[in-house]
């Protein structure tokens, strides 16, 4: 008896912890809410109007954004505003038509010669740039 005792004994501890990580619905196997995406509710506040017209079902509570915007402006504050010249920079850029990216790929465009390293860049395959690969003259 002695020597089955150590065997039951570990046996039993491997049936139990086998247990314990089962694929079943088991009370271990739950599903859980992603942490990352829970947000805390804003405080109740009153209103100083009581005029106001009654929430829109579904619609995002007033007091608070989402919680990416809510990062963001933790970190950085907001927009700032623009600076004199960058103001000025922006003037005189002017705005540019709403298709320019697809009329820039065109093989029609016409474009000012800038050199060799300028035609390389241009002449460059399409793609993530996996095969992309720089030759040096010699």
């Amino acid at each position: 008896m002695r020597k089955y005792a150590p065997v039951i004994l570990l046996a039993g501890a491997s049936a139990m912890l086998a247990a314990c990580g089962g694929g079943g619905n088991g009370v271990f196997n739950r599903e859980r809410p992603d942490e990352f995406a829970v947000q805390r509710q804003a405080p109740l506040v009153v209103p100083p109007d009581f005029t106001l017209a009654p929430p829109t079902p579904g619609a995002p509570r007033p007091s608070e954004g989402a919680a990416s915007e809510q990062a963001l402006e933790a970190l950085f504050g907001g927009p700032a505003p623009r600076s004199g010249i960058e103001t000025t920079a922006l003037d005189r850029a002017g705005s540019a038509a709403p298709s320019i990216r697809s009329q820039v790929g065109d093989t029609a465009t016409n474009t000012v010669a800038k050199g060799r390293v300028t035609r390389d860049i241009i002449a460059a395959p399409e793609g993530d740039g996996a095969s992309a690969r720089t030759v040096i003259p010699s």
